[in-house]
């Protein structure tokens, strides 16, 4: 992973003693709430619905034990005990004074962390394939290319006040895991026909008020081109997105608005104009960013596949866990390992200070240094040898982190909606929770399969509802919650936006709903290997409309 130079070091220092001097302010009166607020935004701390909420940044989703200690003292120390990981990669702390947050800040830039552009109309946390660097499919690992954004966006003089937040997604695999088409800019790392390395890139992708899939503008931009293509973009946006009508303000509107091919025009003449100037990247340079990221030296471990097939026969929870929550990795005797933050019944995303605490030994002793978090809300270790596996199962289960449900039913994304944000029209966490609850059996969601069911408690999706195969978004109605469900959503390189099913389904009755989907789902598949997405995709909506709300009702 990266490491900070001196720059980094003393950049980071002076925000977080600008921030204290901030702080110092507000709490003497010196300065209002409302002079205060982008200052604190700035440094990703929120006013919510109870308290102040600080969002910190894991750039491409990759720490090390040493940080991942770091935010178990943070939720221990300044916090009630938790954090909150979510959908960009990010860990939130719900409940830290006001007064201690330069201190939490002090103590994260002590491991290399920081709150920086964690919020704000600027561009946020570049995200990156939890399993980047491991993954058996990539053609390369694309972290260094968002280690170059990360350090090319941070604190941008020209990008730091654009007309709405902006977020960018790498991935370097044919099966996208980063989601990067419902992002502001999505890049595939890839190779062309000669084997150079550049990326096909995506613009105007996003959820919210109004969802769309993003726009295919180049098929291969070469590496040595990425931040000048990427400057042009933002200048695009910068200098034409509104600043009128905040929901209207993301590029996605721009693009619709304009149109792709006139977009892709404008973008192309900023970039002719851009190419050749001081923004091209050097090889050298890409090469020492990616030396970085080197891979660890995995040794040989071979005698692993029989101390794995002796365990798995042996104990058949650590076989399902295998089955589900093990991925296979570029070298034959490792294998990379999500550990589930879903526990049956539990909040999705939630991590305590001594699970945390936990995770980071198991990354020490078995996983070479290397944490990640996915947007699905779980923790990954990437680089563990087959040898290891029962090891660390058992490991986990000593604190409920050994759930075998990664890509199940159970594994459900939610934001953390009106229980603590002020945005959010309805809970997102009691629904989630139920409904784990209802399909917790082991043997009930193997015989589901794929299924990937995401959460928001308000239109700005931060759960990701609208690319849920089964989408729930808590709308509020005369003053009481219901729960609007898509279906046929995908974050994948098929991505595709969920269709609104119909009226929303009372609190109490939103888990019945789902159970009916499903049941009307194992009903139509034309096989166990059917995934619900497929079914879905080849039926369409009708079936699950008529078991909602009757052929009669549906009808009239």
């Amino acid at each position: 992973m990266y490491r900070y130079d001196e720059f980094d070091h003393a950049f980071v220092s002076a925000r977080v003693e600008q921030f204290r001097d901030q702080v110092a302010r507000r709490l003497s009166g010196e300065i209002t709430e409302d002079a205060f607020k982008p200052l604190r935004l700035m440094n990703g701390v929120y006013l919510q619905l109870h308290a102040y909420m600080l969002r910190v940044a894991i750039p491409y989703g990759t720490l090390n034990a040493k940080q991942m200690r770091m935010l178990a003292h943070v939720a221990r120390k300044y916090d009630r005990g938790y954090g909150h990981f979510t959908t960009r990669q990010n860990i939130q702390y719900n409940w830290p004074k006001l007064k201690d947050t330069p201190d939490i800040l002090t103590d994260l830039a002590s491991v290399e962390m920081h709150a920086i552009q964690t919020s704000g109309n600027c561009i946020r946390n570049v995200t990156a394939d939890h399993f980047a660097g491991a993954a058996r499919d990539e053609v390369a690992d694309p972290r260094p290319y968002a280690e170059i954004l990360r350090q090319w966006s941070s604190v941008h003089p020209e990008f730091s006040f654009l007309p709405r937040k902006f977020k960018i997604a790498v991935t370097g695999a044919p099966h996208d895991r980063a989601a990067i088409q419902v992002h502001d800019i999505g890049l595939h790392l890839k190779k062309d026909e000669a084997g150079r390395l550049g990326f096909a890139v995506y613009v105007g992708g996003g959820q919210g008020r109004t969802p769309m899939i993003a726009k295919k503008i180049r098929d291969f931009l070469p590496e040595e081109d990425l931040l000048s293509y990427v400057t042009a973009i933002v200048r695009v946006y910068n200098l034409n997105g509104r600043r009128d009508n905040k929901y209207k303000a993301r590029i996605k509107i721009l693009v619709h608005e304009t149109g792709t091919e006139e977009l892709t025009q404008q973008v192309e003449a900023e970039f002719a104009a851009l190419r050749d100037s001081v923004l091209k990247l050097p090889e050298a340079d890409i090469r020492a960013i990616e030396h970085y990221f080197a891979p660890p030296a995995l040794k040989d471990r071979p005698e692993g596949w029989e101390v794995l097939a002796k365990a798995k026969k042996a104990d058949d929870g650590f076989a399902a866990w295998v089955a589900q929550n093990v991925q296979p990795h570029k070298h034959p005797d490792y294998g990379m390992v999500t550990i589930s933050l879903k526990p049956i019944g539990g909040i999705p995303g939630d991590a305590s200070d001594a699970q945390m605490e936990l995770v980071a030994d198991l990354a020490e002793r078995y996983g070479f240094d290397e944490i990640r978090v996915s947007h699905e809300q779980n923790l990954i270790l990437p680089h563990v040898a087959m040898a290891d596996l029962y090891a660390v199962y058992e490991t986990l289960k000593t604190a409920n982190l050994a759930t075998a449900n990664s890509n199940l039913i159970t594994d459900i994304i939610a934001c953390p909606g009106l229980d603590y944000c002020a945005l959010a029209n309805a809970r997102s966490i009691p629904v989630a929770q139920a409904i784990s609850e209802r399909f917790g059996s082991q043997a009930r969601q193997a015989e589901i399969g794929e299924l990937k069911i995401k959460i928001s408690g308000c239109i700005n999706a931060c759960g990701h509802h609208h690319v849920g195969h089964i989408g729930l978004l808590g709308v509020e109605k005369k003053g009481t919650e219901l729960y609007q469900i898509t279906l046929g959503g995908s974050g994948d390189e098929n991505s595709s936006i969920g269709e609104i099913i119909g009226r929303g389904f009372e609190p109490e009755k939103v888990t019945d709903a789902v159970e009916t989907v499903v049941d009307t789902y194992l009903a139509l598949r034309l096989s166990p290997e059917e995934t619900f997405l497929e079914a879905y995709r080849r039926v369409g909506p009708k079936p699950f409309k008529d078991a909602l709300y009757g052929a009669a009702a549906e009808a009239a």
